[in-house]
């Protein structure tokens, strides 16, 4: 998944506007806690990359040459990322 910067600064403000009006946490510093929250965002945007990866790589690993786009190739996509999102927690 990718998401640009903008996209990210969204959701930061989005999850922390949510987790104040639920009256779940008092912030101290507003910008910190939007700052934690992209850094968040960020380091899940990096990982699932790698996933992504990692699942593409194994698809294009198998001997018989699954056409990327094809039906069998998005189901073994699935499935290699769903092996790799598991490993990472």
């Amino acid at each position: 998944m990718i998401l640009s910067e903008e996209r990210q600064t969204h959701w930061a403000h989005l999850l922390t506007d949510a987790i104040w009006n639920d009256d779940l946490v008092d912030y101290s510093d507003e910008d910190q806690a939007l700052r934690i929250a992209k850094k968040i965002i960020q380091e899940f945007v990096k990982e699932d990359l790698e996933i992504d990866k990692k699942a593409k790589e194994k698809v294009a690993s198998l001997k018989r040459g699954v056409i990327e786009g094809s039906p069998e190739w998005e189901v073994l996509y699935k499935k290699y990322y769903e092996e790799e999102r598991k490993r990472h927690g």
